[in-house]
């Protein structure tokens, strides 16, 4: 046994990605310590679908059945052109046969994140600590020490390793002096949970809305009440006054529904947008993983898909390191491989799919995508296709060699 197992993982953050590599660590033996700055699982409207290749890793972890059971299987898309009323519609049925799990999980990432705290729970090799900001840290050849704000004032954690899963403006990144290389969009997303008939009205579960003003991913987020909580998602020019979003909110809804009074405002959040990365996902000890290492625009759910193919290969790695089964040169790999495929991978899909759905007001490149997207009406071939595309973001267990 290697003595760095008797040091715990530092994990900053308490995101899906932060306590789903916990788990997996917990898991494999690893002990763990979670540390995150705010007081719960933060309930703000973040992501909530699962595309169908990240479910294995989520059974893999004992989650699978938990989850889905608290949210649900949905396997229809439509893009609609809000313009003409043009709707093209396929769906993960197509996918039976091909792979294990034919469908997308929709469920909020809060609610995975409570899930995974519960599994994580009962593994005593593992702790989360709560209103801990992360401050610095110091590393050595052996070990990391992390410094935390808290009520009681400054303390220190030290473990074998740290993984930094503390968000786009991740301080464990500033720490080690790591650019984030991309660009911020002129544009602010709006994040919106809301209530309202979708279905009846004649939405799909998921329904990307095509336009250049009023563009929008209207998602299914969960079965609760008469007509479930939906997640609605469009995006207005940054240097318009944040503090005014909720005044200007009821002109989108206005745009697509015709009893916009009966739409209800659970929840929003206004967000910037990114396409970035760290130009190392690794330092000495210290690793970066989801939104930390990448940051994305959310249109297609590429983002936490990407963040969660980081968590199943990281801690699987880590693990391995740690037991001394595998030289810590595999992190380095992880670190090469999961930058490789956001840059020339997520970044340039989530990238087109954006311009797609909220930039669409050049009329021959609208009519060249719709086009492509008009196959999928009677080429099967092409569904199949379409839909393998997110298990291009996955990497295979990098321990193999070892």
């Amino acid at each position: 046994m290697n003595n760095e197992q008797q040091q715990p993982v530092l994990i900053i953050g308490a995101g899906p990605v932060g306590i789903l590599n916990a788990l997996g660590l917990a898991r494999a033996g690893v002990p763990v310590a979670v540390f995150e700055r705010a007081a719960e699982v933060v309930q703000s409207p973040r992501a909530m679908v699962y595309h169908w290749s990240v479910l294995d890793g989520l059974e893999r972890l004992g989650l699978f059945e938990d989850a889905t059971a608290r949210g649900f299987l949905k396997q229809d898309y439509t893009y609609k052109v809000h313009k003409t009323g043009e709707e093209i519609h396929y769906g993960l049925k197509s996918l039976e046969g091909h792979v294990k799990h034919p469908y997308n999980l929709h469920l909020g990432q809060n609610v995975l994140v409570e899930i995974a705290l519960e599994h994580l729970s009962r593994y005593p090799n593992a702790e989360v600590f709560w209103n801990h900001k992360f401050v610095g840290l110091e590393q050595d050849s052996d070990s990391v020490t992390a410094s935390f704000e808290t009520a009681q004032g400054t303390v220190t954690a030290s473990g074998s390793w740290l993984i930094g899963a503390d968000g786009a403006r991740s301080r464990v990144r500033q720490s080690q002096g790591i650019d984030f290389d991309g660009i911020t969009w002129p544009e602010r997303f709006v994040a919106t949970n809301i209530r309202y008939p979708f279905e009846a009205a004649g939405y799909s579960q998921t329904t990307m809305l095509i336009d250049d003003q009023y563009g929008a991913i209207i998602t299914k987020i969960d079965n609760s009440g008469e007509a479930g909580l939906w997640r609605y998602t469009y995006c207005e020019d940054a240097s318009l006054p944040e503090e005014q979003v909720a005044e200007r909110m009821s002109g989108f809804f206005a745009s697509i529904v015709k009893d916009p009074e009966n739409v209800i405002v659970e929840a929003f959040s206004p967000y910037s947008m990114h396409q970035r990365a760290a130009a190392s996902f690794r330092s000495g000890r210290v690793l970066l993983a989801g939104d930390a290492a990448h940051a994305t625009n959310p249109t297609g759910g590429l983002g936490l898909t990407s963040g969660l193919f980081d968590t199943y290969v990281l801690a699987e790695a880590l693990a391995a390191v740690i037991r001394g089964e595998a030289d810590d040169a595999v992190l380095e790999e992880y670190a090469r491989e999961r930058r490789r495929v956001f840059t020339e991978i997520v970044n340039p899909t989530a990238s087109n799919n954006k311009r797609l759905v909220y930039h669409s007001s050049d009329p021959e490149r609208l009519e060249e995508d719709l086009a492509a997207l008009r196959r999928l009406r009677t080429d099967e071939e092409a569904v199949v296709k379409r839909l393998l595309f997110p298990k291009s973001l996955e990497t295979p267990s990098l321990i193999g060699a070892w």
